[in-house]
């Protein structure tokens, strides 16, 4: 389990067009790291659109964002195409950063208990420590959250 302080665990994934990215080449700036279920679906298309519609918020305070799931690279592709999405996803199908970042778990849903991420999200301060975590995100509302808190921490 991760906290607050925690140093955030280093990753490499692919992003849509099949390019690597790191967290450590994420250090020097505040860096978002959301995890979601799945693309292209209700709750994760909602959470998608709000932070692309508050993206030019984020690129003024100079944050990084990856939204991170188990879909393949060409899943992610088309979910950007669909969407307009100017942020980058990163491909963890070997679900080796969702299982790092302990977002990889039980899941309830119409009575079914099933294996799945859960919707949390990490803020990440320019050090690359955990400057704060959001559990069971609300979809609709987690992009102004996080404005709120990175304008506040960010100064």
């Amino acid at each position: 389990m991760l906290h607050v302080g925690d140093p955030a665990p280093d990753f490499e994934l692919k992003d849509q067009n099949d390019v690597a990215h790191t967290m450590r080449e994420a250090r020097g700036s505040w860096v978002v790291i959301y995890f979601y279920p799945k693309d292209d679906t209700p709750g994760c298309t909602k959470e998608a659109c709000a932070i692309r519609d508050q993206f030019p918020q984020f690129k003024k305070l100079g944050i990084t964002v990856f939204g991170v799931s188990i879909d393949s690279v060409k899943s992610h592709a088309k979910f950007i195409e669909k969407y307009s999405l100017p942020f980058t996803l990163l491909s963890d199908d070997e679900k080796k950063v969702v299982n790092a970042y302990g977002v990889w778990g039980t899941k309830k849903f119409m009575g079914r208990e099933y294996m799945g991420t859960q919707r949390w999200s990490f803020l990440i301060d320019p050090d690359g420590k955990i400057a704060r975590i959001y559990e069971d995100v609300k979809p609709e509302q987690h992009a102004e959250q996080l404005l709120t808190d990175l304008k506040e921490l960010h100064g």
